[in-house]
């Protein structure tokens, strides 16, 4: 339970940054903002759960062989709880409004690209930097997470919108800020991301 519990708060405030920034006049500082959130929020609940805090992760690290499989259900619960309820919660009760949506159906392939594209970088860096036995005990672990949120943020975030995460994903249709229409484009791009990384880290590493 207390796992599930860092998941849920984890998740919450990543996705309540999401939500204000994109839905607030943060502007250029969201992709910084959104990151150093989900920065300190490993830092916080690293050490309890692996402050994964994004179904993609915790599939990558499934797969990895570091995340045994009955915790991954309540895990990505967890996560789509939290980020839901913190959508909920910024757009209808903070910000006061919705988003006006995003219309992705005439860059649907580039936005599945950009989708996995972000969501490998995240799981592979979590996968390195986390679940390694070099690293073991690192102190810089929530910094490359955080830094690799935010380069992506502001690599693709023009294109997708800032999600690389299913849990963000949804919270990003609560708000409206993309939509309920394009919530497969995301799940679609973050899976194969997070199954593609898995698989390079093992390749590359081995399953120790």
């Amino acid at each position: 339970m207390k796992k599930l519990l860092t998941e849920f708060i984890g998740a919450f405030f990543v996705s309540l940054s999401v939500t204000l920034c994109l839905l607030g006049t943060v502007g250029n500082l969201a992709g910084l903002a959104i990151g150093i959130t989900l920065m300190v929020m490993v830092f916080a609940g690293g050490h309890i759960s692996g402050g994964h805090y994004n179904p993609a992760v915790t599939l990558a690290v499934f797969i990895r062989g570091k995340c045994p499989p009955h915790e991954v259900p309540g895990y990505i619960l967890a996560q789509l709880f939290g980020a839901a309820l913190a959508a909920l919660v910024g757009s209808s009760f903070i910000i006061g409004k919705l988003g006006v949506g995003m219309d992705l159906s005439g860059i649907t392939a580039q936005a599945i690209l950009c989708e996995i594209l972000g969501s490998f970088a995240m799981c592979y860096v979590v996968l390195n930097v986390a679940t390694t036995k070099d690293n073991v005990g690192n102190s810089f672990y929530g910094l490359a997470i955080g830094l690799t949120m935010t380069a992506c943020a502001y690599a693709f975030g023009g294109i997708s919108g800032i999600a690389f995460n299913p849990a963000i994903a949804l919270g990003l249709g609560i708000s409206n800020i993309s939509g309920f229409a394009n919530i497969w484009i995301y799940w679609v791009g973050e899976i194969i991301g997070a199954v593609v990384a898995a698989f390079t880290f093992l390749y590359i590493n081995g399953k120790d």
